[in-house]
């Protein structure tokens, strides 16, 4: 394999950098992206040379964690960098991100050249017409300066120590507050606020949103034909979360064939988000499943499944939407990554 420096001759990579918190989130947010080939967390912006973590830390140096990027432009475009870094952030926040707090974790975009610098301020002009944000966005646009590289056990950290990357992942907050803005990952237009942050949308929205067997099957309490429908034979790591509200629903760790045609599962992924209630639509009486904050219909569950449990939710694609697990942390739903490792 070539190295990195004669890459850049021979592909022309380019360097991106952003703070954003804490750069162990940063680093395994942009590692999995298609043409990003090396993510490096770091220092930058202070007034110190080759700063230590403790010296960061105690934010003295005026320095920020931050994490640079070497990416492949033909594979995949700054721009796209960008949309990335402002759903890992919460640009409203002007002293730190999340249970971090200090100069040292504020959020900034450091531009190499005018073009980056036109292409983020652009972006974040976007972002401030889009309403998505109620606070003023304090996130800093500021030509790069020196990168120091973080220590050695900084880099890849959610590889190396998985277990504690993990548990401060779920305790920073940082996952579930993104979950809670990033809407339109649910291809939806919220309407009200839900408990938990889950939405529920307009009727009038949802079917220009919706194709019309989503809607059928959430709004109408529809049934599409089995073995032709999107997930029914589907065999990767994931979650399944709710089509209208992005409310996780079922993991692929319960999902098993049941050769009726539908995706088929053993038990919900969160039993708090599922309602089960008695169905007499048709001569024999049925138990429905619907999801707790959209009221989606979902599917039914039968006594007919394999032990311990015996249980069988069969549940329409339609109403579903199906996230890898390579995607679980970008799209804000890293706590359930841990549930692939056990």
């Amino acid at each position: 394999m070539k190295p990195l420096g004669a890459l850049f001759q021979v592909k022309k990579l380019e360097k991106a950098i952003f703070a954003g918190g804490c750069f162990w989130c940063l680093e395994s947010s942009f590692e999995a992206l298609p043409g990003v080939l090396e993510v490096k967390p770091g220092y930058i912006g202070g007034n110190k040379e080759s700063p230590t973590y403790e010296e960061v830390c105690a934010g003295m140096t005026g320095h920020r964690e931050a994490v640079q990027i070497v990416f492949d432009p033909s594979k995949i475009a700054y721009r796209q960098l960008l949309d990335t870094f402002w759903k890992q952030i919460d640009p409203t926040d002007p002293d730190g991100q999340f249970v971090d707090r200090g100069p040292q974790y504020r959020t900034a975009i450091f531009y190499f050249n005018d073009e980056q610098k036109h292409l983020a301020e652009s972006s974040k002009e976007r972002l401030e017409q889009s309403g998505t944000f109620k606070k003023p966005i304090v996130t800093d646009i500021i030509h790069a300066s020196t990168f120091y590289p973080a220590e050695d056990y900084h880099h890849r950290y959610h590889k190396k120590c998985p277990l504690r990357y993990k548990e401060y992942r779920v305790h920073s907050g940082r996952d579930q507050y993104l979950r809670s803005i990033w809407r339109e990952e649910k291809n939806v237009n919220p309407r009200k606020t839900l408990s938990k942050g889950i939405t529920e949308p307009e009727k009038e929205q949802l079917k220009k949103k919706l194709s019309p067997l989503q809607y059928q099957v959430t709004q109408q309490n529809g049934t599409e034909k089995p073995f032709h429908n999107e997930y029914w034979n589907n065999k990767k790591e994931g979650i399944y979360v709710d089509i209208v509200s992005g409310e996780p629903l079922f993991s692929s760790r319960d999902k098993f064939d049941s050769g009726t045609g539908w995706p088929s599962f053993t038990r919900p992924l969160n039993p708090e988000n599922i309602i089960e209630s008695e169905d007499k639509s048709l001569p024999i009486t049925r138990t429905e499943v619907r999801s707790k904050h959209a009221d989606s219909h979902l599917g039914h569950v039968f006594l007919d499944g394999p032990a311990p449990r015996g249980r069988r939710y069969c549940i329409n694609s339609a109403a579903l939407r199906f996230i890898p697990r390579r995607n679980l942390v970008q799209e804000g739903y890293g706590e359930y990554e841990e549930i692939f490792d056990s």
